[in-house]
């Protein structure tokens, strides 16, 4: 199962994010779940009269996301295809997403508090869109299939107790799952660089995005415990990157 599964959903990454991923289930159930759980929170928002309370500020988002989503054409074409949506809900929470399929979704918390330019907000959506070109969500479906019915196994063969089978869990959860999950995010922040650079927003603003998160997030759990690298860290990264994705920026914007 594992060896006719992988593959890279993504192509042409200028910061090398070309990892071959565990791909078990379809991309259509995924997308198809996203969805639906996506339309659910519209009409819960909506019920509640917290969806679109500001009609500037959402246009303001979605401008920036047409400019985003024709870049994605570069990784993998048939994502211009997708039906992708963009919309806000109020909360205080520092939180934005993008479901599977291209489903958008920003908290105004994350723009107010943080009083986010044009080109953060691009960071962020770089971001959260990166992580539905690359299908983590399918992947962490798959692998979670694949580790329980490992571990399912395991303990059949050797004869794990209970107690045993649940620090096995544990094992994996610590040495496997939140480290991969860490990974995923820092493909997240490569691949997201280089589509805010595509688009003409500058990829320099991923590095004071994230440090006003990290002002704003203080007591965040050590980083073996997380699965989001460290702020710092990932500000490190990012720097990193810049050289390899600023003659993007620079190109898209002439």
């Amino acid at each position: 199962m594992a060896l006719t599964g992988c593959a890279s959903s993504t192509m042409n990454s200028a910061t090398g994010v070309d990892r071959r991923q565990l791909l078990l289930v379809s991309s259509e159930e995924i997308n198809q779940s996203a969805a639906q759980g996506y339309q659910q929170v519209l009409a819960e928002a909506r019920q509640k009269g917290v969806l679109n309370p500001n009609a500037a500020q959402l246009q303001r988002v979605q401008r920036i996301a047409n400019r985003l989503i024709p870049q994605v054409n570069v990784y993998r074409p048939d994502a211009r295809t997708w039906n992708w949506q963009v919309n806000t809900i109020k909360s205080n929470e520092l939180n934005a997403y993008c479901a599977p399929g291209g489903k958008i979704m920003f908290y105004t918390g994350i723009i107010d508090r943080l009083k986010l330019t044009d080109d953060e907000i691009a960071a962020i959506m770089g971001h959260e869109m990166a992580h539905a070109l690359r299908e983590h969500g399918r992947e962490r479906v798959s692998r979670s299939s694949a580790t329980q019915l490992g571990l399912s196994v395991l303990a059949s063969a050797v004869g794990l107790t209970e107690g045993q089978t649940q620090l096995a869990g544990m094992a994996t959860q610590l040495g496997l799952d939140l480290p991969f999950s860490r990974s995923q995010e820092s493909e997240a922040d490569s691949l997201g660089l280089e589509l805010m650079a595509r688009a003409g927003y500058n990829p320099q603003a991923a590095v004071t995005l994230w440090n006003k998160m990290s002002a704003a997030s203080k007591g965040e759990p050590p980083q073996f415990l997380s699965t989001h690298p460290g702020s710092q860290n990932r500000v490190r990264t990012i720097q990193t990157l810049l050289p390899k994705v600023m003659p993007l920026y620079q190109q898209a914007r002439r």
